[in-house]
């Protein structure tokens, strides 16, 4: 009698619908099947944070008629499980043999030649019930209580995490979809980023406290009706204390994750000017005082104030910055931001050093506007916890529209600038959600 054949499939298993178990059925019928189960971490790396946990995901997975085996799938690429199980066959639907899964199967095809597996395809059919069931899950991600203590629970599994400026609906899209394959791992934003600079550069206005909270908070609410992952809003100085307490209740209430407020007074000027405007550092005693009455004014423990550190900007020294920090955290700050205008980030690297020597937890944010070589990689290394690319929509977008502007203009017609500058307006249709 021959031995039984071995088979492996991957999947999510955050929502299972009836084509799961049809290819669930298929799969048992080569052999004895082991389902490998995507932990939170990697779904939500491709998707959004699953509704139910890996190991609740892992229990019904496993009480489904046909699977003998469940396993944890640590990373959404194959060579773990396929090296460790051997299967002589993997399980997968024929969708992945394009778009951004496409990598994933080249990698799984070649570890089966490495043994002589098989790869089995089924054919995919599209599922309405899967499409309603996602969009009842989005919509409930996005829900101001689940979404809020989304940025936290990242930054608990994944260390390091990163945001994306978003100033629109449509750049929140961008930010919430936007993903690449790289090195069989699916990288995504984790976050966005909400920035007066960019929402006052829009609005045509100068980044100066200009735009009032009011029209701040039709921008935030712009992106969050179309986005689920979490936010944090750059506050500026937090204007006066007695405002900035009412400014944490909204943003807690409305779902957003985290603000930021800079140890600045006077009237505001962009951090990158330094010493070249005139700018002044507010006291460390004010300061504190305001990050107190901010903290005592939440609601949950899911809310983030990080502080926002100028000493290095303004040029206080390190000294300065550090003394800062530890007491901006004693006052009740979830998070330190430190910033610098060098494009050297040597100055960043002694900051976190010494930081981290005495504090291993609080949450650790950068902007590297200026310095700009650093990888994420290595910025994960010496402690950080957040990184923000803080204009890059903006600033991107802006001298493409002027180019093909200036197109238009040279060329007294459309063609030029289509061909040269313009994607179809069909991909961009694609992106908004049909409700």
């Amino acid at each position: 009698m021959s031995e039984k054949k071995t088979v492996f499939m991957s999947i999510g298993a955050d929502v299972i619908h009836g084509g799961h178990m049809e290819i669930i059925h298929q799969a048992a019928g080569l052999g004895e099947l082991t389902v490998g189960v995507l932990t939170d971490e990697v779904v939500a790396s491709y998707k959004r944070r699953p509704l139910l946990t890996c190991e609740e995901r892992m229990k019904i997975v496993s009480g489904l008629k046909g699977v003998a085996q469940v396993v944890q799938q640590d990373e959404i690429g194959y060579a773990a499980p396929l090296r460790a199980l051997r299967p002589d066959y993997v399980v997968h639907g024929d969708d992945w043999r394009e778009g951004f899964q496409k990598p994933v199967r080249e990698e799984c095809l070649a570890l089966l030649a490495e043994y002589g597996g098989q790869l089995v395809e089924f054919p995919y059919s599209h599922n309405d019930e899967y499409d309603r069931l996602e969009a009842a899950a989005r919509a409930q991600a996005s829900i101001p209580d689940l979404r809020r203590g989304r940025l936290k629970w990242l930054i608990d599994r994944k260390g390091l995490i990163t945001c994306m400026e978003a100033h629109n609906g449509l750049t929140g899209l961008i930010a919430e979809k936007t993903a690449v394959m790289e090195k069989g791992e699916v990288r995504q934003f984790d976050g966005m980023w909400v920035s007066s600079l960019c929402d006052s550069t829009t609005k045509g206005k100068p980044d100066i406290e200009l735009v009032d909270f009011s029209s701040r908070m039709n921008t935030i609410n712009e992106i969050m009706e179309v986005t689920t992952k979490p936010m944090i809003l750059d506050g500026d100085t937090g204007g006066l204390t007695e405002h900035f307490v009412y400014t944490v209740r909204t943003l807690e209430r409305i779902g957003v994750s985290a603000v930021i407020i800079e140890d600045k007074i006077g009237l505001k000027r962009n951090s990158l000017f330094g010493t070249e405007a005139n700018q002044q550092q507010d006291s460390v005693e004010n300061f504190c005082h305001k990050i107190s009455a901010g903290k005592r004014a939440l609601k949950t423990s899911e809310f983030m104030i990080v502080a926002r550190i100028e000493s290095l900007i303004l040029e206080q020294g390190m000294e300065d910055a550090l003394t800062r920090a530890f007491a901006y955290v004693e006052a009740g700050a979830g998070g330190i931001m430190i910033h610098s205008r060098r494009k050297e980030p040597d100055e960043i690297f002694e900051f976190c050093r010494r930081f981290r020597e005495r504090d291993r937890d609080t949450v650790l944010v950068i902007v590297p506007t200026s310095f700009n070589s650093v990888t994420e990689e290595e910025w994960k290394e010496r402690g950080v916890n957040v990184v923000i690319y803080a204009n890059h929509l903006i600033r991107s977008g802006y001298p493409a529209m002027q180019k093909t502007a200036e197109t238009i203009l040279r060329c007294r017609r459309a063609k030029e600038a289509d061909e040269a500058y313009c994607m179809p307006i069909k991909e961009i249709l694609t992106l908004i959600p049909e409700e």
